[in-house]
């Protein structure tokens, strides 16, 4: 990942409603969940919501399909996994024994 989409995908999250969203989607996993669900479980009206949704999605951190009426979104896991890689990149200056207690992705 470079830094430019790590910085978006960081700045996407930085806000504590997007991180509520974020967070209920990775709960309930890559089926993904339609946007009115995820509205009514965490209390969120319909306008804000798709403000939300379209700045994770901007990041790439979700995903969306439109199934009939509605709209699922998705966790982009890969873009998570992106995420800790850029963090975790070099960690311990290449000394993979001092890393081993962080669960670096393989």
């Amino acid at each position: 990942m470079e830094q430019t989409a790590a910085i978006d995908a960081f700045s996407a999250l930085a806000h504590d409603t997007r991180l509520r969203i974020f967070r209920l989607l990775v709960q309930r996993g890559p089926a993904g969940t339609p946007a009115m669900e995820i509205g009514r479980l965490l209390d969120i009206k319909p306008s804000t919501l798709s403000g939300h949704l379209a700045a994770l999605k901007r990041a790439g951190l979700v995903s969306s399909e439109r199934q009939h009426r509605e709209i699922q979104y998705a966790p982009r896991l890969d873009a998570v996994n992106g995420l800790v890689r850029f963090l975790l990149e070099d960690c311990c200056g290449g000394d993979s024994s001092a890393c081993a207690g962080i669960g670096l992705p393989g």
